[in-house]
């Protein structure tokens, strides 16, 4: 299943179907009310992941800190904390999913719209909407526990001591790609029509790869893989550290995500050779 099969006259007979690109700007998608339900949905989203995620960060931090007799070995450690990411974004994207996509992330956004996924005037709304919500997240965990919040850095993406800015910028592309790609491979409509026997949520590998991404670069940039992320707790925050580098958090991301998209649809889906046999059979007619 899933396969294309040749029939006579050489055409190809699928047993899927690619959804048609999206316009680059559909001016009618500002009439309509499901864009607005989108934006709210990815607002709300983004905001609950900065909440939950930012506290997790800020607790352990907190349990941790042996000059307020805290447990250096205690909390949840590093490997809650990716728990804690790719658990709510498991959570939410399966929440979301069947009303904006489930993008929460404007590397995700931004990737889907290369690949013709997401409209212009939609990536556009939903970047700002995600922007938002994650400012309004921290600003919950900033107004609930003002001290620990200040204390412990707010959860906000610094590049770690010893690290250059090319290794931060390495890792947050390289982490990006390895979300978005995931995000490609979970949605292809292709996979789904081959797989379709097998009961495999979307979310799920999307909630591993967020996981995953946080267990290996935690260490070195505090893993961003989201713009938003990084944006709303350095807002918040604000403190000089958080500024330093955040460029990286938001040129790493939109990279590994431009790369993410171009290998998808261009090698592994073979766009640029579908479009090129085209154009050749309507010349031949």
């Amino acid at each position: 299943m899933g396969k294309d099969v040749e029939v006579g006259g050489g055409f190809s007979a699928k047993d899927y179907q690619d959804p048609p690109p999206a316009p680059l700007i559909d001016a009618e998608e500002l009439t309509q009310w499901s864009l607005y339900r989108a934006v709210i949905a990815e607002f709300i989203a983004t905001l609950l992941f900065l909440y939950i995620t930012v506290l997790t960060v800020i607790g352990y931090k907190s349990q941790t800190d042996v000059s307020k007799n805290g447990d250096g070995c205690g909390g949840v450690g590093i490997l809650g904390i990716a728990w804690a990411f790719g658990g709510m974004i498991f959570v939410l994207v399966y929440c979301t999913a069947g009303i904006s996509g489930g993008h929460i992330n404007p590397a995700v956004t931004f990737g889907l719209f290369l690949a013709r996924k997401v409209s212009l005037v939609r990536a556009i709304f939903y970047i700002v909407a995600q922007c938002l919500g994650a400012i309004c997240g921290c600003g919950l965990v900033k107004a609930f526990q003002k001290s620990y919040y200040t204390n412990y850095g707010g959860g906000a993406n610094e590049l770690a001591d010893g690290f250059s800015k090319g290794t931060g910028l390495g890792a947050e592309i390289i982490g990006t790609f390895v979300l978005v790609y995931t995000v490609f491979s979970a949605t292809d409509p292709k996979r789904n029509a081959r797989d379709s026997h097998v009961p495999v949520l979307a979310p799920l590998p999307i909630g591993f790869a967020v996981f995953m991404v946080h267990l290996a670069t935690i260490p070195i940039t505090g893993t961003g893989i989201n713009p938003a992320r990084s944006f709303g707790a350095a807002v918040m925050y604000n403190k000089e550290k958080a500024w330093d580098d955040h460029w990286i958090f938001w040129v790493g991301p939109f990279i590994g995500a431009a790369i993410a998209a171009l290998y998808h649809q261009y090698v592994l889906r073979a766009a640029a050779v579908k479009a090129l046999g085209s154009f050749r059979s309507s010349s031949n007619i």
